[in-house]
Protein backbone atom coordinates (compact mmCIF):
# COMPACT_ATOMS: atom_id res chain seq x y z
CA UNK A 1 0.00 0.00 0.00
CA UNK A 2 2.46 2.12 1.06
CA UNK A 3 4.36 1.63 -2.71
CA UNK A 4 1.35 2.75 -4.15
CA UNK A 5 1.10 6.08 -2.15
CA UNK A 6 4.24 6.90 -3.01
CA UNK A 7 4.63 6.22 -6.66
CA UNK A 8 1.02 8.47 -6.62
CA UNK A 9 2.60 11.22 -5.00
CA UNK A 10 5.19 10.70 -7.58
CA UNK A 11 3.03 11.25 -10.31
CA UNK A 12 1.18 14.28 -8.81
CA UNK A 13 4.43 15.71 -8.40
CA UNK A 14 5.51 15.21 -11.75
CA UNK A 15 1.78 16.35 -13.38
CA UNK A 16 2.46 19.85 -11.02
CA UNK A 17 5.71 19.97 -13.32
CA UNK A 18 4.10 22.37 -15.88
CA UNK A 19 1.03 24.17 -15.60
CA UNK A 20 -2.14 24.72 -18.22
CA UNK A 21 -3.43 27.52 -18.59
CA UNK A 22 -6.51 28.68 -16.38
CA UNK A 23 -9.57 30.16 -17.84
CA UNK A 24 -8.81 33.65 -17.70
CA UNK A 25 -5.79 32.95 -19.33
CA UNK A 26 -7.95 31.30 -22.07
CA UNK A 27 -9.64 34.31 -22.35
CA UNK A 28 -7.18 36.89 -22.60
CA UNK A 29 -5.76 34.95 -25.56
CA UNK A 30 -8.93 34.38 -27.52
CA UNK A 31 -9.38 37.88 -27.39
CA UNK A 32 -6.39 39.11 -27.64
CA UNK A 33 -6.59 41.39 -25.29
CA UNK A 34 -6.09 42.15 -21.73
CA UNK A 35 -8.96 44.09 -19.82
CA UNK A 36 -7.45 46.48 -17.09
CA UNK A 37 -9.19 48.10 -14.61
CA UNK A 38 -7.25 51.49 -13.60
CA UNK A 39 -7.90 54.79 -12.12
CA UNK A 40 -9.30 57.16 -14.31
CA UNK A 41 -7.16 60.19 -13.44
CA UNK A 42 -4.10 59.42 -10.27
CA UNK A 43 -1.17 61.02 -12.51
CA UNK A 44 1.78 59.09 -11.53
CA UNK A 45 -0.03 55.54 -11.17
CA UNK A 46 -2.47 55.71 -13.91
CA UNK A 47 -3.75 58.22 -16.59
CA UNK A 48 -4.07 59.18 -20.23
CA UNK A 49 -3.16 61.75 -22.03
CA UNK A 50 -5.46 63.55 -25.08
CA UNK A 51 -4.05 60.87 -27.47
CA UNK A 52 -5.78 58.34 -25.10
CA UNK A 53 -2.39 56.76 -24.07
CA UNK A 54 -2.39 55.63 -20.59
CA UNK A 55 0.68 55.96 -18.23
CA UNK A 56 1.86 55.20 -14.91
CA UNK A 57 3.17 53.00 -11.76
CA UNK A 58 -0.28 50.91 -11.93
CA UNK A 59 -0.70 51.10 -16.02
CA UNK A 60 2.96 49.36 -16.11
CA UNK A 61 2.49 46.79 -14.37
CA UNK A 62 -0.83 45.71 -16.82
CA UNK A 63 1.77 46.71 -19.11
CA UNK A 64 4.18 43.87 -18.04
CA UNK A 65 1.41 41.34 -17.50
CA UNK A 66 -0.01 41.74 -20.90
CA UNK A 67 4.03 41.53 -22.38
CA UNK A 68 4.08 38.11 -20.19
CA UNK A 69 0.82 36.93 -21.94
CA UNK A 70 0.73 38.13 -25.35
CA UNK A 71 4.54 39.38 -26.39
CA UNK A 72 2.61 42.91 -26.72
CA UNK A 73 2.23 45.33 -24.09
CA UNK A 74 0.05 47.60 -26.21
CA UNK A 75 -2.76 44.63 -26.10
CA UNK A 76 -4.55 46.04 -23.58
CA UNK A 77 -8.32 47.34 -22.97
CA UNK A 78 -8.49 50.21 -20.22
CA UNK A 79 -11.29 50.27 -18.13
CA UNK A 80 -11.35 53.52 -15.78
CA UNK A 81 -12.91 53.14 -12.79
CA UNK A 82 -13.94 55.02 -9.01
CA UNK A 83 -13.46 53.57 -5.83
CA UNK A 84 -16.51 52.40 -5.52
CA UNK A 85 -17.17 50.35 -8.93
CA UNK A 86 -13.50 48.56 -8.83
CA UNK A 87 -14.82 45.26 -7.10
CA UNK A 88 -17.61 44.84 -8.50
CA UNK A 89 -15.73 45.01 -12.20
CA UNK A 90 -13.00 42.70 -11.36
CA UNK A 91 -16.16 40.10 -8.98
CA UNK A 92 -18.36 40.17 -12.68
CA UNK A 93 -15.41 39.56 -15.15
CA UNK A 94 -15.68 43.15 -16.67
CA UNK A 95 -12.17 43.45 -16.45
CA UNK A 96 -9.12 40.55 -15.77
CA UNK A 97 -6.80 42.72 -13.33
CA UNK A 98 -7.92 45.61 -11.09
CA UNK A 99 -4.18 47.29 -11.09
CA UNK A 100 -5.92 50.96 -9.62
CA UNK A 101 -3.83 52.13 -5.96
CA UNK A 102 -6.45 49.95 -3.57
CA UNK A 103 -5.18 48.67 -0.49
CA UNK A 104 -4.56 45.54 0.32
CA UNK A 105 -6.77 44.49 3.47
CA UNK A 106 -7.97 41.59 5.43
CA UNK A 107 -11.72 42.35 4.68
CA UNK A 108 -11.06 43.02 1.20
CA UNK A 109 -9.12 39.63 0.91
CA UNK A 110 -11.10 37.55 2.33
CA UNK A 111 -14.83 38.62 1.76
CA UNK A 112 -14.71 40.13 -1.84
CA UNK A 113 -13.76 37.27 -3.82
CA UNK A 114 -10.42 38.42 -4.98
CA UNK A 115 -6.95 38.08 -4.39
CA UNK A 116 -4.22 40.60 -3.94
CA UNK A 117 -1.25 39.50 -6.00
CA UNK A 118 1.53 41.73 -3.99
CA UNK A 119 2.16 44.85 -3.28
CA UNK A 120 3.67 47.27 -5.62
CA UNK A 121 3.36 50.65 -3.75
CA UNK A 122 3.97 50.93 0.28
CA UNK A 123 1.80 54.23 1.04
CA UNK A 124 -0.14 55.61 4.06
CA UNK A 125 -2.57 58.30 4.12
CA UNK A 126 -2.08 61.73 4.59
CA UNK A 127 -3.59 64.91 4.83
CA UNK A 128 -3.26 68.28 2.70
CA UNK A 129 -4.19 72.09 3.56
CA UNK A 130 -3.01 75.32 2.72
CA UNK A 131 -0.07 76.78 2.93
CA UNK A 132 -2.10 79.86 4.66
CA UNK A 133 -3.84 77.53 7.34
CA UNK A 134 -0.59 77.54 9.06
CA UNK A 135 -1.53 73.93 10.03
CA UNK A 136 1.77 71.88 10.40
CA UNK A 137 -0.13 68.48 11.93
CA UNK A 138 -2.58 66.67 11.58
CA UNK A 139 -3.68 66.67 14.87
CA UNK A 140 -4.35 70.51 14.79
CA UNK A 141 -7.67 69.39 12.66
CA UNK A 142 -9.93 69.58 15.93
CA UNK A 143 -13.16 70.18 14.43
CA UNK A 144 -12.26 70.66 11.04
CA UNK A 145 -14.13 69.63 8.00
CA UNK A 146 -12.10 67.42 5.68
CA UNK A 147 -12.81 66.35 1.99
CA UNK A 148 -13.01 62.34 1.87
CA UNK A 149 -13.87 59.74 -1.37
CA UNK A 150 -16.40 57.27 -0.40
CA UNK A 151 -15.93 53.24 -0.50
CA UNK A 152 -12.03 53.61 0.45
CA UNK A 153 -10.50 52.54 2.97
CA UNK A 154 -9.61 56.58 3.86
CA UNK A 155 -13.36 57.14 5.16
CA UNK A 156 -13.04 54.99 7.80
CA UNK A 157 -8.93 55.99 8.64
CA UNK A 158 -10.36 59.14 9.19
CA UNK A 159 -12.86 58.27 11.57
CA UNK A 160 -10.87 56.13 13.44
CA UNK A 161 -7.86 58.94 13.45
CA UNK A 162 -10.64 61.30 14.78
CA UNK A 163 -11.82 59.09 17.47
CA UNK A 164 -8.75 58.09 18.83
CA UNK A 165 -7.66 61.47 19.27
CA UNK A 166 -11.01 62.72 20.03
CA UNK A 167 -10.55 65.65 17.29
CA UNK A 168 -14.22 65.47 16.06
CA UNK A 169 -13.40 65.61 12.43
CA UNK A 170 -16.44 66.55 10.12
CA UNK A 171 -16.36 64.08 6.90
CA UNK A 172 -16.91 65.85 4.26
CA UNK A 173 -17.81 62.64 1.67
CA UNK A 174 -17.60 62.59 -2.58
CA UNK A 175 -18.16 59.39 -4.88
CA UNK A 176 -16.11 60.61 -7.16
CA UNK A 177 -12.13 61.68 -6.94
CA UNK A 178 -13.12 64.46 -9.34
CA UNK A 179 -15.65 65.75 -7.08
CA UNK A 180 -13.35 65.65 -3.58
CA UNK A 181 -10.32 67.30 -5.59
CA UNK A 182 -13.23 70.26 -7.16
CA UNK A 183 -14.63 70.43 -3.18
CA UNK A 184 -11.25 70.83 -1.27
CA UNK A 185 -9.84 73.26 -4.14
CA UNK A 186 -12.66 75.76 -3.79
CA UNK A 187 -12.28 75.89 -0.09
CA UNK A 188 -15.13 73.60 1.04
CA UNK A 189 -13.08 71.84 3.43
CA UNK A 190 -10.02 72.91 5.47
CA UNK A 191 -8.34 69.61 4.34
CA UNK A 192 -8.38 66.66 2.14
CA UNK A 193 -7.14 62.97 2.96
CA UNK A 194 -6.08 60.00 0.77
CA UNK A 195 -3.20 57.92 0.35
CA UNK A 196 -0.04 60.55 0.36
CA UNK A 197 1.34 59.72 -2.94
CA UNK A 198 -2.50 60.43 -3.83
CA UNK A 199 -2.04 63.88 -2.59
CA UNK A 200 1.31 64.67 -4.28
CA UNK A 201 -0.79 63.81 -7.70
CA UNK A 202 -3.47 65.79 -7.35
CA UNK A 203 -1.59 68.53 -6.13
CA UNK A 204 0.57 68.80 -8.64
CA UNK A 205 -2.42 68.26 -11.43
CA UNK A 206 -5.01 70.06 -9.92
CA UNK A 207 -3.83 73.12 -8.05
CA UNK A 208 -3.40 76.08 -9.53
CA UNK A 209 -0.07 76.59 -7.74
CA UNK A 210 1.04 73.55 -5.63
CA UNK A 211 3.44 75.25 -4.04
CA UNK A 212 -0.02 76.78 -1.84
CA UNK A 213 -0.56 73.46 -0.61
CA UNK A 214 1.19 71.46 2.06
CA UNK A 215 1.17 67.69 3.03
CA UNK A 216 1.30 67.43 6.51
CA UNK A 217 4.59 64.99 7.72
CA UNK A 218 2.04 62.38 9.47
CA UNK A 219 0.98 59.29 7.99
CA UNK A 220 -2.04 57.62 9.47
CA UNK A 221 -2.55 54.33 8.55
CA UNK A 222 -0.27 51.70 6.41
CA UNK A 223 -1.69 51.79 2.89
CA UNK A 224 -0.19 48.82 0.96
CA UNK A 225 -0.98 48.74 -2.52
CA UNK A 226 -1.22 46.50 -5.33
CA UNK A 227 -3.04 44.15 -8.00
CA UNK A 228 -5.96 41.99 -7.52
CA UNK A 229 -7.49 39.17 -9.46
CA UNK A 230 -10.68 37.48 -9.31
CA UNK A 231 -10.07 34.35 -6.40
CA UNK A 232 -10.96 30.68 -8.16
CA UNK A 233 -8.00 31.20 -10.76
CA UNK A 234 -5.05 30.02 -9.63
CA UNK A 235 -3.03 29.57 -12.70
CA UNK A 236 -3.80 33.53 -13.76
CA UNK A 237 -3.14 34.52 -10.23
CA UNK A 238 0.34 32.91 -10.32
CA UNK A 239 1.33 34.83 -13.67
CA UNK A 240 0.46 37.94 -12.02
CA UNK A 241 2.19 37.81 -8.95
CA UNK A 242 5.25 36.58 -10.59
CA UNK A 243 5.36 39.14 -13.07
CA UNK A 244 5.30 41.45 -10.15
CA UNK A 245 7.98 40.05 -8.49
CA UNK A 246 10.40 39.08 -11.31
CA UNK A 247 9.91 43.29 -11.75
CA UNK A 248 11.42 43.44 -8.43
CA UNK A 249 14.07 40.93 -8.54
CA UNK A 250 15.32 42.42 -12.01
CA UNK A 251 16.08 46.03 -10.06
CA UNK A 252 17.69 44.13 -7.69
CA UNK A 253 20.32 42.10 -9.84
CA UNK A 254 20.87 44.97 -12.35
CA UNK A 255 18.46 43.80 -15.14
CA UNK A 256 17.09 46.92 -16.85
CA UNK A 257 14.99 47.72 -20.19
CA UNK A 258 18.28 49.10 -21.61
CA UNK A 259 20.81 45.61 -20.97
CA UNK A 260 18.01 43.29 -20.95
CA UNK A 261 19.55 42.17 -24.30
CA UNK A 262 22.98 42.20 -23.24
CA UNK A 263 22.35 40.08 -20.42
CA UNK A 264 20.49 37.58 -21.97
CA UNK A 265 23.07 36.57 -24.50
CA UNK A 266 26.33 37.61 -22.39
CA UNK A 267 25.95 37.40 -18.96
CA UNK A 268 27.14 34.56 -16.94
CA UNK A 269 25.27 35.00 -13.22
CA UNK A 270 23.10 32.14 -12.62
CA UNK A 271 20.22 34.24 -11.17
CA UNK A 272 20.29 36.60 -14.16
CA UNK A 273 20.14 33.69 -16.20
CA UNK A 274 17.47 31.82 -14.50
CA UNK A 275 15.47 35.34 -15.07
CA UNK A 276 16.01 35.56 -18.48
CA UNK A 277 15.38 32.32 -19.48
CA UNK A 278 18.82 31.49 -20.43
CA UNK A 279 19.81 28.40 -18.54
CA UNK A 280 16.27 26.99 -16.18
CA UNK A 281 12.84 27.07 -17.98
CA UNK A 282 10.79 28.30 -15.22
CA UNK A 283 8.05 29.47 -17.83
CA UNK A 284 6.60 26.25 -18.24
CA UNK A 285 6.03 25.99 -14.05
CA UNK A 286 3.60 29.26 -14.94
CA UNK A 287 2.08 27.43 -18.11
CA UNK A 288 4.49 30.26 -20.09
CA UNK A 289 7.64 29.66 -21.90
CA UNK A 290 11.20 30.89 -21.25
CA UNK A 291 11.11 34.61 -22.13
CA UNK A 292 8.22 35.61 -19.86
CA UNK A 293 10.16 37.26 -17.57
CA UNK A 294 12.16 38.65 -20.62
CA UNK A 295 9.40 40.16 -22.05
CA UNK A 296 8.28 42.15 -19.04
CA UNK A 297 11.82 43.47 -18.19
CA UNK A 298 12.05 44.47 -22.15
CA UNK A 299 8.48 46.05 -22.11
CA UNK A 300 8.68 48.11 -19.03
CA UNK A 301 12.03 48.04 -17.30
CA UNK A 302 12.57 46.82 -13.78
CA UNK A 303 10.55 48.13 -10.52
CA UNK A 304 12.80 50.81 -10.29
CA UNK A 305 12.80 52.33 -13.71
CA UNK A 306 9.15 51.71 -13.15
CA UNK A 307 8.93 53.62 -9.87
CA UNK A 308 11.81 56.62 -11.29
CA UNK A 309 9.46 57.06 -14.40
CA UNK A 310 5.92 57.89 -12.76
CA UNK A 311 6.50 58.79 -9.34
CA UNK A 312 10.38 59.18 -8.27
CA UNK A 313 12.18 62.01 -7.81
CA UNK A 314 12.71 63.15 -10.98
CA UNK A 315 9.30 62.89 -11.95
CA UNK A 316 6.63 65.69 -11.76
CA UNK A 317 5.54 64.03 -8.29
CA UNK A 318 9.16 64.16 -6.70
CA UNK A 319 8.57 61.06 -4.63
CA UNK A 320 11.01 60.02 -2.40
CA UNK A 321 11.86 56.31 -2.95
CA UNK A 322 11.43 55.42 1.24
CA UNK A 323 9.94 52.75 2.19
CA UNK A 324 9.70 51.53 -1.72
CA UNK A 325 13.39 51.27 -2.08
CA UNK A 326 14.77 47.10 -2.46
CA UNK A 327 15.07 45.46 0.91
CA UNK A 328 18.91 45.90 0.56
CA UNK A 329 18.67 48.94 0.56
CA UNK A 330 16.21 50.00 3.90
CA UNK A 331 13.40 49.73 1.60
CA UNK A 332 10.67 47.01 2.01
CA UNK A 333 10.44 45.63 -2.10
CA UNK A 334 11.43 41.88 -1.38
CA UNK A 335 10.74 39.89 -4.05
CA UNK A 336 10.57 35.84 -3.02
CA UNK A 337 13.73 34.51 -5.70
CA UNK A 338 12.65 33.59 -9.37
CA UNK A 339 13.92 30.09 -9.17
Amino acid sequence: MLKHTLVAAALAVAAAGSAHAGKTIDAIKQRGQLVCGVNPSLPGFSAADSQGNWAGLDVDVCKAVAATLLSDAAKIKWVPLNASQRFAALQSGEIDILSRNTTWTLTRDASLGLSFTGTTYYDGQGFMVTKKSKITSAKQLKGATVCVQSGTTTEKNLTDFSKAFNLGIKPVVFETQEATNKAYFSGRCQAYTTDASGLASIRNKEAGNPDDHVILPELISKEPLGPSVRRGDDEFFAIVKWVVFALIEAEEYGITQANVDQLKADSKDPVVQRILGTSEDTGKLLGLDRDWAYRAIKAVGNYGEIFERNVGPKSSLKLPRGANNQWNKGGLMYAPPVR
